[in-house]
C-alpha cells in the first residue's frame, strides 16, 4: 500500500491512469472512496491521484489539532510521493479550502484550479441554516447509521434518484470516519478562512456548484469567483452539495471541458 508521511502523519494514498496528473482531495469526513464513478472516468484522460485526508480513511489520525494548512501540506507530500512537480488539483468542500490553500501556498505546484462545492471560510462566507448546522454537529450518543440518514436531505438533490444515493452510503458505512478525526477536521475548517487572499490566486481557475446545495449555499460560489481573477464558474442546476452524485453527466462535461481548454 502507497503511504506518505508529512512529518510523523502517515498519509494513504493511490493513483492510476496515465497522462497529466490530477490530484483530487475529498471532502469532511469523507475518505477517497467517496470519489466514486467519477475517479474511474478521470483515470481515462488524467492520472488521478486520490489519498485519506488525516483523520479518516487508510491514513492516520493524528491529536487534534489538525489545520486546512497542515492538510496542504498533506497535499503537497502525496504530490511529492507521486513524483508530480506540477498537477491539476480538484478540491470539494474541505478538499476545496484544501486546494485554495495549495494554490496559495506553492502555485507553483499547479497547473489548473477546480472548486467545487466551497468557500473561502471565515466572516465572508455565507453560512448554512441553523437545521443544517445542526445535522452536521457530530453526535456521539446517535446510531451512525442515523447521523447519515439526518444529512441526506442537505446534500443530495430532491431529483436525485435513491439508487445514486443509496450507493453513496453504502460507499460510507464500508469505510467508516473516527469521530476525533471528523471533529478535528471540523475545527480546522471553522479556523480557516481566504477571502483576503483570493486575489493572490491567477491560477486557471474553475468554481462549479450546485444550484440547490443547502450545506454550503451557491452565494459562496460567486464570492470565490469574484475574488478569484478571471475564474469561470459553473452553476449546476438540480444539484446539491454532492453535485458529481446529482448530476453525474455534466459534472463529468464540465470538468473535463476545463481541464482540456488551452490556458
Amino acid at each position: 500500500m502507497p503511504y506518505t508521511f508529512n512529518n510523523r502523519t502517515r498519509i494513504y494514498w493511490e493513483q492510476e491512469g496515465q497522462g497529466e496528473p490530477l490530484l483530487m482531495i475529498m471532502g469532511l469526513g469523507f475518505p477517497l472512496a467517496m470519489w466514486g464513478e467519477l475517479r474511474p472516468f478521470m483515470a481515462r484522460y488524467f492520472r488521478t491521484i486520490v489519498y485519506d485526508n488525516r483523520g479518516v480513511g487508510k491514513s492516520d489520525a493524528p491529536l487534534p489539532p489538525y489545520s486546512i494548512a497542515k492538510m496542504a501540506q498533506d497535499a503537497l507530500c502525496v504530490l511529492d510521493a507521486a513524483e508530480a512537480p506540477r498537477a491539476n488539483i480538484l478540491g470539494l468542500s474541505m478538499g476545496g479550502m484544501i486546494a485554495q490553500e495549495v494554490a496559495l501556498r506553492a502555485p507553483n505546484r499547479v497547473h489548473k484550479l477546480i472548486l467545487g462545492c466551497t468557500d473561502c471560510g471565515g466572516q465572508k462566507c455565507v453560512r448554512a441554516a441553523p437545521e443544517v448546522r445542526h445535522a452536521l454537529a457530530p453526535r456521539f450518543f446517535v446510531p451512525r447509521e442515523k447521523r447519515i440518514a439526518a444529512l441526506l436531505p442537505f446534500i443530495y438533490d430532491q431529483q436525485t434518484p435513491r439508487n445514486r444515493i443509496d450507493a453513496d452510503v453504502e460507499l460510507l458505512r464500508r469505510n467508516a470516519t473516527p469521530v476525533l478525526g471528523f471533529i478535528a477536521q471540523l475545527l480546522a475548517i471553522v479556523a480557516w478562512q481566504s477571502y483576503d487572499r483570493l486575489p493572490q490566486i491567477t491560477l486557471p481557475t474553475l468554481v462549479i456548484h450546485g444550484e440547490n446545495d443547502r450545506l454550503v449555499p451557491p452565494a459562496n460560489a460567486t464570492i470565490l469567483a469574484n475574488r478569484i481573477p478571471n475564474a469561470k464558474l459553473v452553476m449546476l442546476p438540480h444539484a446539491s452539495h454532492i453535485f458529481p452524485t446529482d448530476q453525474p453527466e455534466r459534472t463529468r462535461e464540465e470538468l473535463l471541458a476545463f481541464l482540456t481548454e488551452s490556458s
